[in-house]
C-alpha cells in the first residue's frame, strides 16, 4: 500500500498492482489488533479505544463510552467455490454492524432498550458508518468496553452461529485488570435488516426471533487482578479449546484458562500461568498455536532498541517457537 488516502497500491518494483492486492472500504474503519472471519465472510472486531475520549478528532466529545465489537455482514456470503479473482471475495461489499447490549430481553416490546450498565447480556446489531464507524456507534448507543484488542472463535464451541471471545485491556493502574468475555452471535449473516421505531436506526434482523432482531449474547468469560491483567492477546489451543491469554505490559505473563466445565456459572474454571517474558523492556504478544496445538508461536516486542541486534539497519524483535504442548482431545458442548 503505497498511499493509503488514495488507495494506490505497488508492487515491489514500484509497479502498479490491481490484481493481487486490494483495499476494501466496507470494512469499518477502527483500530483493531485481531479479528476473525466465519466462512460466509462475516468479520468480528473490537476497535482499541478507551473510555473518555475524544473519538471525534476535533475534542468537542469527552464522554465516549470506549471501543465497540463490530461485525461486517457481507452483501453476498461466500458461495464455497474457489475464489479466482479479487472481486469474488465476499469483503467487497456489505454492512456494518455494532453490537448494543440490551437490559430488557429479547422477547421484551422495547427490545432493544440500551444504555450505561447494559454491557453483557443479550443486545442487538446496529448499522453504522463503516467510514465513520467509532463515531456512528457511539452516536447510535453502542457498547462501549475498555480497549477491546484480540478476538478470535472457540473452535470448541457446536450450537448455531459463533462464539467470539475477546480481551478488554483495561488499565491496571485504575485497578481496572482487564477481562475476556464471549458472545454466542446465533445468526452471524442475519436475514435482512429492521428499523426500531423508538429511534429509526437500522439493525440486523432474524425472522426466526420474537421481536425480528438478530441477537447476540456476551458474557464475561475471564475477569483480571493484580497478577492477572491487562489483556490484549488470546488463542485457543486446538484439540483442548483451553484459552491463552496474555497481558500487555513489561515482563508480560500468558495464562492457560481452561474451558467452562460442567458447573453453575459460565465462566472459564480456572486459569494458570505458563510463563513470563524477563526483559523489563520487552511484552509478549502474538501468540498462535500450529494446527495440531502442539506448537506455539509468540513474539516478543523489545522497547529499547539498543539492546537487539540490527537487520538491515533495523533494530530486531524476537519470534519464539514453544514445543512440548500436548493437547487432549475433549468432548465438544454448547456453552453459552
Amino acid at each position: 500500500m503505497k498511499d493509503r488516502a488514495t488507495g494506490e497500491i505497488v508492487d515491489a518494483y514500484g509497479a502498479a498492482s490491481t490484481t493481487v492486492i486490494a483495499k476494501r472500504t466496507a470494512l469499518p474503519t477502527i483500530a483493531w489488533e485481531g479479528l476473525d472471519i466465519t466462512a460466509e465472510g462475516v468479520v468480528y472486531a473490537g476497535d482499541e479505544e478507551r473510555p473518555g475520549s475524544t473519538a471525534d478528532g476535533a475534542g468537542s466529545t469527552n464522554d465516549r463510552d470506549g471501543g465497540a465489537i463490530f461485525k461486517f455482514v457481507p452483501a453476498t456470503a461466500w458461495s464455497g467455490a474457489p475464489v479466482t479473482s479479487l472481486g469474488q471475495s465476499p469483503l467487497v461489499a456489505g454492512s456494518v454492524y455494532a453490537w448494543q447490549a440490551s437490559c430488557q430481553a429479547k422477547t421484551s416490546s422495547s427490545f432493544p432498550r440500551y444504555g450505561q450498565g447494559c454491557e453483557i447480556g443479550q443486545g442487538a446489531w446496529v448499522r453504522v458508518s463503516g467510514a465513520n464507524a467509532r463515531v456512528d456507534a457511539h452516536n447510535k448507543g453502542a457498547t462501549g468496553f475498555y480497549r477491546p484488542e484480540d478476538g478470535h472463535f472457540d473452535p470448541l464451541y457446536v450450537g448455531p452461529g459463533v462464539r467470539f471471545c475477546w480481551t478488554n485491556t483495561g488499565n491496571e493502574g485504575a485497578r481496572n485488570y482487564g477481562e475476556v468475555l464471549c458472545m454466542v452471535d446465533t445468526k452471524p449473516m442475519g436475514t435482512g435488516t429492521k428499523v426500531a421505531p423508538k429511534n429509526g436506526f437500522t439493525y440486523l434482523a432474524d425472522s426466526l426471533e420474537t421481536r425480528g432482531y438478530a441477537v447476540a449474547t456476551a458474557n464475561r468469560f475471564v475477569e483480571g487482578d493484580a497478577d492477572f491483567n491487562s489483556v490484549d492477546n488470546l488463542a485457543f489451543q486446538p484439540g483442548s479449546g483451553i484459552m491463552y491469554v496474555i497481558e500487555d505490559h513489561e515482563n508480560g505473563d500468558i495464562f492457560a484458562c481452561l474451558p467452562d466445565g460442567e458447573d453453575r456459572d459460565v465462566k472459564t474454571d480456572g486459569c494458570l500461568k505458563i510463563l513470563s517474558v524477563k526483559d523489563s523492556s520487552a511484552e509478549p504478544t502474538g501468540f498462535i498455536f500450529s494446527d495440531d496445538g502442539t506448537t506455539a508461536y509468540l513474539s516478543i516486542q523489545h522497547s529499547n532498541d539498543a539492546n537487539m541486534p540490527q537487520v538491515d539497519d533495523y533494530a530486531t524483535d524476537d519470534i519464539l517457537k514453544i514445543t512440548g504442548f500436548k493437547p487432549v482431545t475433549r468432548k465438544s458442548k454448547s456453552r453459552p
